[in-house]
């Protein structure tokens, strides 16, 4: 039997090891990925450290779930993608049978309990068998840059398109955090939407990078008190929130900011919690939590991608210092976004 090599999660609580893992085969509708480049997200931390029992799916798992890579092998039945392509790959996997993928809603699969790289095999390894529904062309886009979007650009374009109605002229938008997801925020709503982007985050490097990136006011975050963003955003708050560290502070500074008829997107998972009810929560404004984005997504988010319209900074790493990837992830000092080459 042929082995790879994989970087896998063996028990809840141990460092995750590098381990020898036989070559999948795809099935009926699945095509081979040769693995090129995969994101490292700050979730996965949250399973690299958690005890026995806090996630409900089983273990041993390979990481990684932002995936880019070139097709080498076809399942029965596989037409629309042909060996060589370079593809990005959606989260997944999807049942594409539930109400909610049939309504195209499939980041909301009913029948989904786990996703590639968290409960089922992911990327940080040389091969992924995943169905041929949930792969993106390339073109000419460079894996490197293309593996943050299935998550990193996917989710914050999910969260801003359904913001979107709301920002018309004159409106405002607030980006909290700009890593790698609010770094996509602000370059999304400049796509998207007209409206006046505000950038808040801790660090001033970062600040720096919004502003680069479209961002037309900074704020520390150590300044931004809600009268602070309310000055910024013509007194009258934020049509728009979107908060990215998901913290009480952040939360809090989320709500208090936020104008009524607005809208707040908790995507950061932060451990805060927001109290709900008359007098917290502006009148007529909505406050979600977006899971990821979908397929559709995807594609619209690699096509502004391959126009040259969005994308972020990179920091590569080898394979073999995946490790030492996650360390600067942990310790937050990644530019933009880790990515892993794939596995020899």
């Amino acid at each position: 039997m042929e082995t790879m090599t994989a970087f896998r999660l063996l028990e809840w609580g141990r460092p995750p090891e590098l381990v020898p893992v036989p070559v999948p085969v795809p099935a009926a509708g699945q095509v081979l990925v040769e693995v090129a480049a995969v994101g490292l997200c700050h979730t996965d931390l949250h399973f690299m450290e958690a005890p026995p029992g806090a996630f409900p799916f089983p273990v041993p798992f390979t990481l990684g779930h932002e995936i880019a890579g070139r097709v080498v092998d076809l399942g029965e039945g596989v037409s629309g993608v042909m060996a060589g392509d370079g593809v990005v790959v959606a989260e997944g996997p999807r049942c594409w049978r539930c109400v909610s993928c049939l309504r195209g809603e499939d980041n909301l699969c009913a029948r989904r309990s786990a996703g590639r790289g968290w409960g089922l095999d992911g990327g940080l390894t040389r091969y992924v068998s995943v169905s041929s529904r949930e792969v993106v062309p390339l073109q000419s886009l460079d894996p490197m840059a293309a593996a943050p979007l299935s998550d990193a650009g996917v989710t914050a374009y999910h969260a801003v398109r359904r913001l979107a109605p709301r920002l018309r002229g004159g409106s405002a938008a607030v980006v909290i955090g700009i890593g790698g997801l609010g770094a996509f925020a602000v370059q999304i709503l400049r796509q998207l939407t007209p409206s006046r982007v505000v950038a808040v985050d801790s660090l001033p490097d970062r600040l720096a990078v919004g502003r680069r990136l479209g961002a037309d006011e900074t704020l520390l975050a150590a300044d931004a008190t809600p009268a602070a963003v309310r000055d910024l955003t013509d007194g009258d708050g934020a049509d728009a929130v979107l908060d990215f560290v998901g913290t009480q502070g952040t939360m809090d500074l989320a709500l208090q900011t936020a104008r009524p008829g607005g809208g707040i997107a908790i995507v950061g998972a932060g451990g805060g919690t927001a109290s709900i009810g008359w007098g917290t929560l502006p009148h007529d404004c909505d406050l979600f939590i977006p899971l990821g984005g979908t397929t559709a997504d995807l594609h619209d988010v690699v096509a502004l991608a391959q126009a040259g319209r969005i994308g972020i900074d990179v920091d590569p790493f080898p394979f073999a210092a995946v490790a030492d990837a996650y360390a600067r992830v942990r310790e937050g000092s990644v530019r933009g976004r880790a990515v892993v080459t794939g596995a020899p």
